[in-house]
């Protein structure tokens, strides 16, 4: 997972993932990456429009959006 998460950070692309919070509810969200340190990787998360923080261990799943959603942000 953190080697895609570096790839896409690399490549300016934007991903949509889904994500298992601490109290274990599960959250959509398109998202830009700015930066993978350790465990943790910071985004600017479009639902929220804020930049935050997630862990990695707790993406259940991430894919690079097409040029066409990318659009729809």
């Amino acid at each position: 997972m953190r080697n895609d998460l570096v790839k896409y950070l690399y490549r300016g692309w934007l991903i949509e993932l889904i994500y298992l919070s601490k109290a274990g509810e599960i959250s959509q969200r398109k998202v830009k990456l700015l930066s993978v340190e350790g465990d943790l990787f910071n985004v600017y998360c479009f639902k929220q429009k804020a930049n935050r923080s997630f862990r990695i261990d707790h993406v259940l799943a991430l894919v690079p959006l097409l040029q066409q959603e990318r659009g729809a942000v």
